[in-house]
C-alpha cells in the first residue's frame, strides 16, 4: 500500500483527497501547517507528497526546499494560483510536479499514480561503484558525500543525483528530458526548466566559475554532460 502525505490548511480539501485516496487503498498522512509536514516527512518513508503552496508558518515552498535536503520523495504542488512564476518557483524549489486548484480528484489521482508507476520503474539493477573520483571532486555513494578539494559541498538530492548520474556517464549527453526521466522518475512536467534550474544551481555549488564551467558542461539545443 502507497503511503501519501496530504499537506493543506483547509481541513475539507484535506478530507475530500484523503477519502478518495483511500478508495484507490492508499495510506493517507495530513498535515495543515508546514512545520507539522517537514516533521513527518523527516519521520517517515512517504510514497508521495501533495504540499499546498500557501500554509501557516513555513510556506510549501520552503518545506519542499527543506525536504530536498534530505529526501527525493516525490512532491506535487497544490496552488490556487495558475501564474507561471508560481509554476517555476516549484520546480526550481524541488517540486515534481503542479496541480492547480480547484482541481478535479481524478485528475489528482492519475498524477499520482503516473509518478509513482514510473518511480518503479527506475532501473536498481546496475551495481553502482561506492566512491567516484574525478579530478578533485570526490563523491561518496553510499553516504551521499560530495568534496571538492578536501572541502564538503552541500547538494540537495535531485543535485546529487544528477551529478552522479552525469559523472558515471562522462561524455554522454542528456537531454532535458532524459534527465527528467532518469532523475525524476518522470516526464510529467514534460518542461525541462526544471532541469535547467537544477543544473544552474548545481554548476554554483561545484564549479569555480560557473559561466565557464570544468565538469558540467552544455551541448547547445542538445543537452548535458559531464566532461571528463
Amino acid at each position: 500500500m502507497k503511503k501519501v502525505l496530504v499537506v493543506d490548511d483547509e481541513k475539507l480539501i484535506v478530507k475530500g483527497i484523503k477519502f478518495s485516496l483511500e478508495q484507490d487503498e492508499m495510506v493517507v498522512t495530513s498535515a495543515y501547517d508546514g512545520e507539522e509536514a517537514l516533521e513527518l516527512a523527516k519521520n517517515n518513508d512517504f510514497d508521495i507528497i501533495l504540499l499546498d503552496v500557501m500554509l501557516p508558518g513555513l510556506s510549501g515552498f520552503e518545506v519542499c526546499q527543506a525536504i530536498r535536503e534530505f529526501s527525493d520523495v516525490p512532491i506535487i504542488m497544490l496552488t490556487a494560483k495558475g501564474e507561471d512564476m508560481d509554476k517555476i518557483l516549484g520546480l526550481e524549489y524541488g517540486a515534481d510536479d503542479y496541480i492547480t486548484k480547484p482541481f478535479n480528484i481524478l485528475e489528482v489521482k492519475a498524477r499520482i499514480k503516473a509518478i509513482i508507476r514510473r518511480n518503479k520503474k527506475k532501473d536498481v539493477s546496475a551495481e553502482k561503484p561506492k566512491r567516484l573520483v574525478e579530478g578533485d571532486m570526490a563523491i561518496e555513494l553510499e553516504s551521499r558525500r560530495v568534496s571538492i578539494a578536501g572541502k564538503d559541498i552541500n547538494l540537495t538530492a535531485k543535485e546529487f543525483n544528477i551529478l552522479t548520474l552525469l559523472l558515471l556517464h562522462p561524455n554522454k549527453v542528456y537531454s532535458r528530458d532524459d534527465l527528467l526521466r532518469e532523475v525524476w522518475g518522470s516526464d510529467t512536467l514534460g518542461d525541462g526548466r526544471t532541469v535547467d534550474v537544477h543544473v544552474r544551481r548545481l554548476r554554483e555549488k561545484v564549479e569555480t566559475n560557473p559561466g565557464e564551467p570544468k565538469y558540467i558542461q552544455t551541448k547547445w539545443g542538445v543537452g548535458y554532460y559531464f566532461k571528463k
